[in-house]
């Protein structure tokens, strides 16, 4: 008798379970080369086409497989790293449950070449969609290829899930980067459309990460190295000073895994306090070594997330190994009470030679003399000279001021006569609640607490979010003159280089015509740094690596794909950069031109990001609030 509950056949099992590993060419990168890894390979290459969607291909001169062993890896949970379930407790691998080949080859192309080193001919399998199309001996070099083919070809929704290429392969150099980061012996190389974008030899880890980030990034960095016994930390963390608004290069390995863990970033932020400004992130790449069995990797599908036996006491090695490191590298200010302000050599007189004093004698003077001596100190005479200068006519000056004031105020004479004083007298001429002059001059706004605007209007009176009326005002600014290309630009003196990595290069590449429409001009491209010539006129030179961190933050999950849509996604941005803070002090006329500039707008009623400008109170309102 047949039941309701029936067994899914295998291709359907297999692309159930690519939904939870394969949910990006991003992820296929990131199985194939920990495969690559865990084979023993000591040169990866990987190739990629239109962002992954169109060809992944993982290259790797490992261990390789026979025959047997390239038929079966397709197979689901067929694994080579463990054998039992103790060993899940117990791993030195990157990937250990067997999924991985099995859910790539059921939604994608895939084209696999293998040998064994002991082997003369090696191994051509050809799979679609799980269906073993082709299998037999070819000439293939020693180690392994997987190339994988048309991602999502059988599931066109998934497909058109994707972001466009610039965000695909943003994701696709994140993985690169993790891995290449937590094996910095082995020998990577990256190609996108046949261009070289990274080719990163052997090296030890900080050449790793300056190779990775750029050469100026081995100038940030400050090492830490703690060893206790339940954790090794070694890594490095970057200076106060280079902290950005961005959590970009901010990595976490634990036995060579990348982890994510937002309870060992408050340890690291821990350690900063004080020394960061706000909203400021440190860069760090911290690498942990901890016995296998006190962890465990298998709590979530990625791998990503790991869970300790003991998180309290390794967050405490954590935020003592940081913040000891930032101290003995004279980076954490440190107090002296010993040490007497008033001996510190100052600024200017720093590098100037001391200069020794000199002797004038008077081979004239006869101290029984009545004359004086002809030559004395000439510089103490002079100087009592200049001091007396200053006093001259003082008394005259005086007499005629008192004059004139026994002449205004005659009462002033009886009380110099009463007290034996003499002093001017102040007459008062305003009172607490003086009658208003229409024809005074009468302030139209004022600012509340350094955060709003008020002023009155017939029916009440209208209070104004600064921030917000500002960012709308930006916005809408920004956003006409990148529409109509029109934007003015200020020339700097003195041209700015900034460097930035190559993920956040290849942004600014795909941004470069909505940012000269904003106004910026750039110069000569270079492979780590970009150079600033102009900028718009409401940008000042200090804020243009600023405004550039925080685009770049705010764009980091994606690209709009048409152009109005990066411009407007650049307009708010800059918009939120430059608009002024909350407790911010602005002048009566900044207040009136703010007021100005938001009610000439075409929606003053909400910022950019859809909040509240402004608000409006009736006089009727305040009057039923005090009848209460």
């Amino acid at each position: 008798m047949s039941g309701i509950i029936q067994l899914l056949p295998d291709h359907v099992a297999n692309q159930i379970a690519a939904g939870e590993v394969v949910q990006r060419p991003a992820s296929v990168v990131k199985e194939l080369m920990e495969n690559a890894v865990d084979a023993k390979a000591t040169e990866i290459t990987l190739n990629i086409k239109d962002a992954g969607k169109t060809l992944i291909q993982v290259i790797d001169n490992g261990v390789g497989m026979n025959a047997f062993d390239a038929r079966l890896c397709f197979a689901r949970h067929a694994t080579s790293k463990i054998r039992q379930a103790e060993d899940l407790f117990d791993l030195h691998t990157k990937g250990f449950r067997g999924e991985a080949l099995a859910s790539i080859a059921a939604i994608a192309h895939v084209e696999l070449k293998t040998r064994q080193a002991q082997d003369e001919l090696g191994q051509c399998i050809v799979i679609e969609g799980s269906k073993f199309i082709s299998e037999e001996m070819a000439v293939v070099p020693k180690g392994t290829s997987f190339a994988i083919k048309n991602l999502f070809f059988n599931i066109p929704a998934r497909r058109n899930f994707l972001k466009s290429d610039v965000v695909e392969l943003r994701h696709i150099i994140d993985e690169f980067q993790r891995v290449a980061m937590a094996h910095p012996a082995i020998h990577f190389q990256l190609y996108h459309n046949n261009s070289e974008v990274f080719n990163l030899p052997s090296q030890n880890l900080r050449q790793r990460i300056s190779g990775i980030f750029g050469g100026k990034t081995n100038e940030k960095l400050v090492p830490i190295s703690e060893e206790t016994d339940i954790v090794t930390i070694q890594g490095f963390v970057t200076k106060p000073e280079f902290a950005k608004k961005t959590r970009g290069e901010q990595f976490f390995f634990v036995n060579n895994r990348f982890i994510k863990s937002g309870y060992l970033h408050h340890a690291i932020m821990s350690a900063y306090e004080g020394l960061l400004k706000d909203g400021c992130q440190p860069g760090y790449f911290i690498y942990l070594s901890v016995p296998p069995q006190s962890i465990d990797i298998n709590i979530h599908p990625t791998k990503t997330e790991i869970k300790f036996d003991d998180e309290h006491a390794l967050y405490a090695y954590l935020r003592s190994s940081v913040k000891h490191s930032l101290g003995q590298f004279n980076v954490a200010p440190v107090l002296d009470f010993e040490r007497d302000a008033n001996l510190d050599t100052p600024y200017d007189y720093q590098y100037k030679q001391a200069v020794l004093p000199t002797v004038e004698v008077d081979g004239a003077f006869n101290p029984f003399g009545d004359t004086k001596p002809s030559k004395t100190y000439t510089g103490q005479k002079k100087a009592d000279a200049a001091w007396e200068s200053l006093y001259v006519g003082l008394k005259q000056d005086t007499d005629a001021v008192f004059a004139d004031t026994l002449v205004a105020d005659p009462s002033a004479n009886e009380w110099q006569q009463m007290s034996g004083m003499k002093f001017e007298s102040e007459a008062v001429t305003s009172s607490l609640f003086e009658s208003q002059d229409e024809s005074a001059s009468v302030s139209k706004t004022y600012q509340l607490h350094k955060k709003y605007i008020v002023s009155f209007i017939k029916s009440g009176m209208v209070i104004i979010d600064q921030q917000r009326a500002h960012q709308r005002v930006l916005y809408e600014g920004f956003l006409t003159s990148m529409t109509v290309h029109q934007a003015a630009s200020q020339q700097l003196l003195f041209p700015l280089e900034l460097y930035f990595s190559s993920v956040e290069l290849a942004l600014l590449e795909e941004l470069r015509p909505s940012l000269v429409s904003a106004g910026f001009v750039f110069g000569e491209a270079f492979e780590d740094r970009i150079v600033v010539s102009g900028v718009p006129v409401n940008v000042t030179g200090s804020e243009v690596s600023i405004v550039i961190e925080e685009l770049l933050a705010d764009l980091q999950q994606g690209i709009p794909g048409n152009s109005f849509s990066q411009s407007d996604s650049i307009a708010k941005s800059m918009a939120r950069s430059l608009a002024v803070k909350t407790g911010t002090y602005l002048t009566e006329t900044e207040q009136e031109n703010l007021l100005d500039g938001l009610f000439a707008c075409k929606e003053p009623d909400v910022s950019p990001f859809g909040k509240p400008t402004f608000l409006t109170m009736r006089v009727e309102d305040l009057d039923k609030k005090f009848s209460v």
